[in-house]
C-alpha cells in the first residue's frame, strides 16, 4: 500500500507540472508575457521567443539563465516536492 501511495503521489504531482507546462505554453503563444524586465540590461520577456525556440534557437536565452532554470526545478523536485 505504502508503494501505491508513492506513485499515486508521483503521478498526481507530475500531472499538475504538465498542466502548468500547458498553459504556459498556450499563455504565451497567445501573446500574453510578463511585464518589465527579465534581467539588469535591460531584454524584456517578450523579446525572446516562444516554445523550444527560447532555449535552442538563436534568440534563445543565455545558457547561464537556462542552467539557473535548471538548478531551481532540481532543487524544488529534491528539496521540496519529496
Amino acid at each position: 500500500q505504502e508503494r501505491f501511495d508513492r506513485r499515486r503521489y508521483v503521478e498526481i504531482k507530475h500531472g499538475r507540472i504538465c498542466q502548468l507546462a500547458f498553459l504556459g505554453q498556450i499563455t504565451t503563444r497567445a501573446g500574453f508575457h510578463l511585464s518589465g524586465d527579465i534581467d539588469y540590461s535591460g531584454d524584456s520577456f517578450d523579446s525572446f521567443p516562444n516554445g523550444l525556440a527560447a532555449l535552442f534557437g538563436p534568440d534563445a536565452i543565455p545558457q547561464a539563465g537556462f542552467a539557473q532554470i535548471f538548478a531551481f526545478v532540481g532543487l524544488l523536485e529534491l528539496g521540496v516536492m519529496k
